[in-house]
């Protein structure tokens, strides 16, 4: 650090930035060697318990061996003795159970840094900004590796909280709880992420030739509002929204996001409002685990189906189409939709294919009559609209997982998605706390 100084007092120009770069160095070097000092005698010496292996065999040390680390200073090394299993052969280092480094050459405080940086963008870029920001090295493909084994434990650790959930919801005295959330609301959806061949092999979807190359991934988030603004429209609670998500089937989504709902307080909220887009996968879900919820179809997609009905009725005429959709959207904000079905079942069609297309919308609206009565929703002063969940389709899952060129493993995006979730949820510190405990 001395000749820095000198060299930097001797130039005719000082540079700063190479100076804060040479000292930023030093800096870490110094560190890393006095951890590698602070680190010498963990996980090696006489130990008062023996060293028992998971098949129950009593472990034998077979000598101390040293282990490389690389850490946010930088890389260090410690020797720690190794136990082998006279029975089944495993092995185990105390020292690395410890130090929290079973099976990785990478500290804790580092594997937070490499899974934050592959979970905000690519791993190149992670791999960039680390380089820059925290003067470390380390491939696209550590950083790809580290991010997702971090999200795969985070999945395992939230699906052990859901059984916990689960289950002390099964027990829960039926008797009332206090209602402290006016109102909570329940939105879900889902999003195609593109994946690499095996995982698509023989698998419907919409290319041209009837194949996939995407698999769904679900989404769903919970948030709460407690009131309104001064006009008396909805107000989500600041910094209220989780999300989780995942490629899996709707029965296990299901219990996935009413699991979150009953740890947001699901059974304290005076109201519980479900939103979504009238697909029969999330009607269902909401009828299994939020029977006693109010079903709000979104407002937009519901526009969608009438505007759709409208071009099917009159496909040659433009003029006739705009002034039925305008009008019918009036009719839909107001609730009314009797009247457009009504409407509707007068106009003639021009063919039996189009007949069928259009009993499919009508349908679609008289099944979901009651899910769309928005201006008794509006009064209420409730939201009508599930644009939280598909902006989290866009920031959680296509931000991250659907950038040009990209393609998953199911269990590589999993990783990915979970890790996103437990982020943007504010649940990264309940994870490293649960981690160390």
């Amino acid at each position: 650090m001395k000749r820095i100084l000198r060299q930097a007092g001797s130039a005719k120009r000082f540079d700063l930035e190479a100076v804060e770069t040479a000292l930023r160095a030093a800096v870490l070097a110094a560190g890393a060697r006095a951890l590698t000092e602070l680190l010498r005698g963990v996980g090696c010496g006489r130990r008062e318990e023996s060293v028992v292996c998971g098949c129950g065999a009593k472990m034998g040390s077979t000598g101390l061996v040293k282990k490389e680390l690389l850490t946010i200073l930088g890389e260090v090394e410690f020797t720690r003795s190794r136990y082998e299993c006279p029975v089944c052969g495993a092995s185990r280092h105390p020292g690395d159970e410890e130090l929290g480094v079973v099976g990785t050459s990478r500290s804790p405080g580092l594997q937070r840094m490499m899974s934050r940086a592959g979970h905000r963008d690519t791993f190149k870029e992670g791999r960039e900004d680390l380089r820059v920001y925290a003067g470390i090295t380390v491939s696209a493909k550590d950083v790809e590796r580290v991010a997702e084994t971090i999200g795969a434990e985070m999945e395992v650790w939230s699906a052990q909280e859901r059984k916990t959930l689960l289950w002390a919801e099964q027990e829960r005295d039926p008797r009332p709880l206090p209602q402290t959330i006016p109102v909570m609301y329940i939105e879900y959806d889902g999003t195609g992420v593109p994946m690499v061949p095996a995982e698509v092999q023989g698998r419907k979807g919409k290319q041209k030739d009837g194949s996939a190359k995407t698999r769904e991934a679900k989404l769903g988030c919970v948030f709460t509002q407690t009131g309104t603004d001064d006009e008396g429209r909805p107000v989500r609670d600041p910094e209220t929204t989780t999300f989780v998500g995942a490629i899996e089937t709707a029965e296990v989504f299901g219990e996935r996001i009413y699991a979150e709902a009953l740890r947001r307080g699901l059974n304290h909220a005076a109201r519980v409002v479900v939103i979504g887009d009238g697909a029969r996968w999330i009607r269902g879900l909401a009828e299994l685990h939020f029977h006693q919820a109010l079903q709000i179809i979104d407002l937009y997609h519901a526009k969608e189906h009438v505007a759709n009905l409208c071009k099917l009725l009159w496909p040659n005429d433009d003029q006739q189409t705009n002034r039925h959709r305008l009008r019918w959207w009036t009719d839909l904000e107001a609730g009314k939709v009797e009247t457009i079905v009504r409407e509707a079942q007068k106009e003639a069609v021009s063919s039996k294919e189009t007949a069928e297309k259009v009993h499919t919308e009508l349908n679609y609206l008289a099944e979901n009559k009651e899910r769309m009565r928005y201006a008794s929703f509006r009064e209420q002063g409730l939201f009508v609209g599930s644009g939280v969940v598909e902006a989290g389709c866009k920031t959680v899952i296509g931000k991250r997982l659907k950038q040009s060129g990209m393609e998953w493993s199911v269990r590589g995006a999993n990783a990915i998605i979970s890790l996103r979730c437990m982020f943007l949820s504010g649940r990264v510190e309940e994870f490293w706390e649960s981690r160390c405990a």
